[in-house]
């Protein structure tokens, strides 16, 4: 089994609202074209395997991996779909080149979201469709309760959701990529529109256009393709429970239980001194909060005083969400955790440009698939 595997190449393309000016297919063959050439391949000679991450229901075509091959230089390749979250595909081409099935790999990721006139009804149709869809609530609802629940177990308040809003969108100023950075005001911030008590329509991350394609390696090819590989240490992925009913409302075990796994292969036994940044899911202020402690990063009853004190601001002990996360980089649906893996990487290259910090070692970056998943993923990255 091979032991070692990198990242070796990345390249990405849009993050903006609406992209009218080109297809999803321009964007994935522009993010791929500048992937290869970071990691010095040739997607029809050293390529042996590609995975394309997309959900049908949101793309609106079935077997959507049919849609991809010739903007990837796959045509005649080994290719499948992960219908799961751009972290999900990442680790299916890791476990891939770790089983010797091939040598180096491509992930690709994507968000038309501009194209998807009724995104809330996709969502919708994903509940349950005899205990929750009859009721005909917007899925948002749900992520209301799970906020009010969380809020009352930890005695934070809506107004550290809002930071978390304040602290994204200023990080994302210094992104040169992501189009919803602001310098917002607490108040402007918490006189949005209210949504589902008490979440806001400023607490919500924003869709965005985007492709992300991802270049891995096994360890003695990384070292000849790249000057800087990024080392995958461990990754770790869990899925809880899918019925509302039955699901934990205040913590997220399956976040824990993807950690941990991680945090095992990494051999990392004390995450909050280890782990130099993280980039992780905020599709929702608040779940940025409640992710922190379900990765073992920060203790729930210190995170208002780590949110009001600076600690999770790119100056601070545990930077979180430098590139401004899905709140300034906007939602990109199955793309997410690529994208937040994008930032990770740079950081540990010292590629970030104004978002960079001093001399990061190890970064973590989990995403969540979403309302009204359950599905996480988690992936531990170090510098060569």
């Amino acid at each position: 089994m091979e032991k070692e595997v990198a990242i070796v190449g990345i390249g990405w393309e849009g993050f903006q609202p609406t992209s009218s000016h080109y297809s999803y297919k321009e964007m994935i063959y522009q993010a791929a074209k500048k992937a290869y050439h970071d990691a010095n391949v040739d997607p029809r000679k050293d390529i042996q395997s590609f995975v394309t991450v997309a959900e049908d229901f949101i793309e609106g075509t079935s077997i959507f991996d049919e849609y991809t091959p010739d903007q990837l230089g796959a045509a005649l390749k080994p290719m499948h779909t992960i219908t799961g979250d751009g972290l999900h595909g990442l680790i299916t081409a890791y476990l891939m080149i770790r089983s010797g099935i091939c040598q180096i790999a491509a992930v690709e990721a994507h968000s038309k979201a501009s194209n998807v006139k009724t995104l809330p009804h996709i969502t919708h149709y994903a509940l349950d469709p005899f205990l929750n869809r009859p009721f005909e609530f917007h899925p948002d609802f749900i992520a209301g309760l799970e906020m009010t629940r969380f809020l009352h177990e930890s005695r934070l308040t809506a107004e550290d959701c809002a930071l978390v809003v304040q602290k994204n969108r200023r990080n994302a100023l210094d992104n040169l990529f992501a189009p919803y950075g602001c310098d917002y005001h607490l108040s402007e911030i918490q006189d949005s529109n209210p949504v589902a008590y008490p979440l806001l329509e400023s607490h919500i991350a924003q869709p965005a256009d985007g492709a992300i394609v991802i270049v891995l390696a096994k360890g003695e090819i990384a070292a000849s393709l790249s000057k800087k590989p990024v080392w995958i240490n461990g990754v770790g992925w869990c899925n809880d429970a899918y019925n509302l009913e039955y699901r934990d409302w205040g913590d997220l075990p399956y976040v824990t239980q993807a950690a941990q796994m991680a945090y095992r292969q990494a051999n990392i036994q004390t995450p909050a001194k280890k782990v130099n940044f993280a980039e992780i899911d905020d599709l929702y202020a608040y779940r940025e909060l409640m992710s922190l402690p379900a990765l073992g990063l920060i203790p729930k009853s210190e995170l208002s005083d780590a949110i009001r004190s600076g600690k999770l601001c790119p100056q601070g002990d545990l930077p979180v969400n430098i590139s401004g996360g899905s709140l300034g980089m906007g939602n990109l649906h199955e793309a997410n955790g690529c994208a937040r893996l994008i930032e990770a990487v740079l950081q540990l290259r010292g590629e970030a440009g104004k978002s960079q910090i001093v001399n990061p070692h190890i970064g973590l970056v989990q995403s969540w698939r979403g309302i009204p998943t359950t599905s996480t993923a988690v992936v531990i990255l170090a510098a060569s």
